[in-house]
């Protein structure tokens, strides 16, 4: 389940847009400071080829849920600074990790700066969309996430995650619904988690 947790790391899809050119650091930092709150089906790649299905939820600063359809049955909740996985199929105790040593932690920090020295290792357009390769400038063996945006309007469509031990998680995302209110327990571990 800790490929589950790092492959969550981060997608967030919307309808198609096709951009002109890559998008500016300071425009995508901006997209993301102003995202609040926000709801997604997602599929995720996972390192091994399979394939994952749920939705997630994110409440900026600082909180994520991911809920995957059976047969996974997954439930990882970020909040507090920690990441918790909950494997339902899974004997054994929720795993629990630092938010900070994982990728996730760039997105969901209070001020995204994606201009911050050595944070940024690659910024490039593929033809289709922006990719913005970034990690921790302080701790680059946390691993680090690519993220692929689309133009007009700026929307997050997708991310990659290696994390430190080098596996590779590919999240896309459906729809995106910002704007919407959640109860902090939603995002809780130690709650019923009702929205």
């Amino acid at each position: 389940m800790k490929q589950i947790a790092f492959a969550l790391a981060f997608t967030l899809a919307a309808p198609a847009a096709w951009a002109a050119d890559k998008l500016p650091l300071n425009a995508i930092s901006n997209y993301l400071n102003g995202m609040k709150t926000a709801e997604a089906s997602f599929s995720q790649i996972n390192d091994d080829g399979s394939l994952s299905t749920g939705k997630l939820w994110i409440d900026r600063p600082g909180k994520m849920r991911f809920e995957y359809n059976p047969p996974d049955s997954a439930l990882v909740l970020v909040s507090a600074g920690t990441v918790y996985i909950d494997d339902k199929k899974s004997n054994q105790p929720p795993e629990q990790y630092p938010l900070r040593k994982t990728p996730l932690s760039l997105i969901l920090a209070r001020n995204v700066n994606l201009s911050q020295a050595n944070m940024v290792v690659g910024h490039g357009f593929d033809g289709t969309a922006t990719v913005v390769t970034a990690q921790d400038p302080k701790n680059p063996e946390y691993g680090k996430i690519e993220l692929m945006f689309t133009a007009d309007p700026v929307e997050l469509r997708k991310w990659v995650v290696h994390d430190s031990s080098g596996a590779r998680t590919t999240v896309i995302l459906g729809e995106l619904e910002e704007g919407k209110k959640y109860n902090r327990r939603f995002f809780s571990a130690t709650s019923d988690n009702k929205r």
